[in-house]
């Protein structure tokens, strides 16, 4: 037997690697075999689902998650406050109408009568504003807008929209904006407004060791741009009000505005008033002086050639006057004859005057000078005549730049006191 075996070993061995080979792809066919699940029967399963009380859910081991809803809710919390911060402005702009200008347009042609005639601007009580700062500076004050031109939503932006509600919005081309304007380069605002009642004003708080209890008095002052200047020097020097007697120049007219500088927003401007009824809008106990620059010991000649220049004191109209050796300098062309002149003690501008507890500064005409009603109610005041004294050849200094060295110089000897 062992023989036998010894014998057939060699050709059993020969097909052991065919068995094995067929055994292991067996094997791994099995192992390819995906499991056969065993589904219950429908009896069954009901009776499954009946066994089983519904739980609230276990949670699970491990970090803790917070639930898919709750985080999409604050993930979307700050892009939902940003959209919010987004829509605002263009809530605010929804908000404000506007309509575009079609062509021929009635209302474009009163924004240049507007600008251009005083008696339609006093007639129908309405003042016309160019630019953001003009326009900001007298919303900001409480002035009342009635009608807005603008050419961009950008420009209609840089303004407080609260307080645009009431104005008829219009938008038109800057093109014809440009044309419409009165300066070279439109800034694309121009805004109609009711015109200012000094009464009704919101001026800005300034601080009371800012103020001062000083009047401005303009007399016959008819250039816009000294006037513009004027009033510009008054708000800052911190004057209470400014007031302008008949003859001057309007004070809400388009060039004056834009040398104010929004100066007219920031302290009282009281216009066309009589001398009549001028002390009674002065301050309690007003003491007022008169503005002059004249040289010192000027003589005839100087005098003769300063008719023409300036706004120092002198007679404005040669014509059936005293001849020029007998001219005083006190007397002014506008009293009535037979009238005393008024005699004012003269004072260099740098010594004391503001000791009283109102003073009133009157600053005269570029052509006439200041009138004999001026020499009047200083006289009657205790005033005196301040003289700014200049070099000999020169005959005066701009009523503007004059009025400017007063005020401050006022303002200077308040802080010493």
């Amino acid at each position: 037997m062992s023989a036998f075996m010894r014998g057939a070993r060699a050709p059993f061995l020969l097909l052991r690697p065919a068995l094995c080979s067929a055994a292991s792809r067996r094997g791994v066919r099995a192992l390819k075999r995906s499991p056969v699940r065993v589904l219950p029967s429908v009896a069954q399963a009901r009776e499954e689902q009946r066994r089983v009380v519904p739980g609230p859910p276990q949670p699970k081991a491990g970090p803790s998650k917070k639930p898919r809803d709750q985080a999409g809710s604050e993930s979307k919390a700050p892009k939902a406050a940003a959209a919010k911060e987004e829509k605002g402005p263009k809530r605010k702009e929804a908000e404000l109408r506007f309509e575009k200008a079609q062509s021929g347009d009635k209302r474009l042609s009163k924004v240049v009568t507007l600008a251009k005639s005083r008696s339609f601007r006093e007639r129908h009580g309405k003042i016309l504003l160019e630019g953001r700062r003009l326009i900001t500076d007298a919303l900001a004050a409480g002035a009342v807008p009635q009608t807005l031109f603008f050419s961009t939503i950008e420009h209609l932006k840089e303004l407080p929209v609260d307080k645009l509600k009431g104005a008829s919005l219009v938008k038109v081309k800057y093109e014809d904006l440009k044309t419409w304007s009165d300066v070279i380069t439109s800034q694309g605002l121009i805004g109609i407004f009711s015109r200012p009642d000094h009464a009704k004003m919101a001026y800005p708080e300034v601080q009371r060791e800012h103020v001062l209890p000083l009047s401005l008095i303009c007399d016959n002052i008819r250039d816009p741009g000294n006037m513009g200047t004027l009033l510009r020097s008054a708000a800052g020097a911190g004057c209470s009000r400014v007031l302008l007697l008949k003859g001057c120049v309007d004070a809400w007219e388009p060039k004056v505005l834009r040398a104010g500088m929004g100066a007219h927003f920031r302290l009282s401007i009281l216009s066309d008033l009589e001398w009549g009824v001028l002390p009674s809008y002065l301050l309690p106990d007003s003491c007022v002086h008169v503005a002059d620059c004249s040289q010192p010991q000027a003589t005839p000649a100087v005098a003769e050639n300063a008719t023409s220049h300036g706004w120092v004191s002198r007679p404005y109209n040669m014509k059936g006057k005293p001849a020029l050796q007998d001219w005083d300098p006190d007397l002014d062309g506008s009293g009535d004859e037979g009238e005393e002149p008024a005699q004012l003690e003269v004072q260099p501008y740098s010594e004391p005057w503001m000791e009283g507890p109102a003073t009133a500064v009157v600053i005269g005409g570029e052509t006439h000078g200041v009138s004999t009603e001026a020499r009047q109610l200083a006289e009657s005041t205790g005033g005196k005549r301040l003289v700014i004294p200049v070099v000999p050849g020169v005959d005066s200094l701009n009523c503007a730049m004059a009025a400017s060295i007063l005020l401050f110089e006022g303002k200077r000897q308040m802080n010493l006191s």
